[in-house]
């Protein structure tokens, strides 16, 4: 049994100690530095020259408690990342679509640590949508939502509507 819980301790220790040393290559982007933490990929394709993005995001997990959405964060990071290989603001038009429990992390709710970032991308203009049907079931009213937030029959709605303007679904 010591030698379980040896080789257990030694496991974690070199599996906290890989986590971190990743983690110590991502570092803050200068479009959003507060949010979206982005890595330099070295030896990569360039983009075309004149890349534009019309890119939906599809958010339905919630944030873990007391922290911020991570579904929400890689639109900054997606924003991060190509604003530092060339691509300018202008160029990159990004929505949300929110369904399932992710819609309280679109609330004006006290303890939403997502509402800051929520906030810093719709100066970046992103969109959010609001699954209405995901709305009634988690009893969210249009009220309840941040500022700038839209409420949408329903999260297909809104993905049908926005791809029909463009848009391509990010799988991620």
């Amino acid at each position: 049994m010591r030698q379980i819980k040896c080789c257990f301790l030694l496991i974690s220790l070199f599996t906290y100690q890989f986590v971190s040393a990743q983690a110590d290559q991502f570092h803050a982007g200068k479009a959003i530095p507060e949010f979206g933490k982005i890595a330099e990929v070295e030896g990569m394709e360039a983009l075309p020259a004149n890349t534009q993005f019309k890119v939906s995001f599809d958010v339905a997990k919630p944030a873990k408690a007391g922290g911020v959405n991570r579904s929400i964060d890689s639109v900054a990071r997606f924003i991060n990342m190509h604003h530092a290989v060339g691509v300018k603001g202008e160029d990159i038009q990004l929505a949300v679509v929110v369904h399932g429990g992710a819609v309280k992390d679109m609330t004006k709710a006290q303890n939403n640590k997502s509402a800051a970032l929520i906030v810093e991308l719709q100066k970046h203009g992103v969109n959010f949508y609001v699954c209405g049907q995901s709305a009634a079931y988690y009893v969210v009213k249009t009220k309840d939502l941040l500022p700038g937030v839209n409420m949408s029959l329903s999260a297909m709605t809104a993905h049908a509507l926005l791809q029909q303007e463009g848009f391509t679904v990010n799988p991620f």
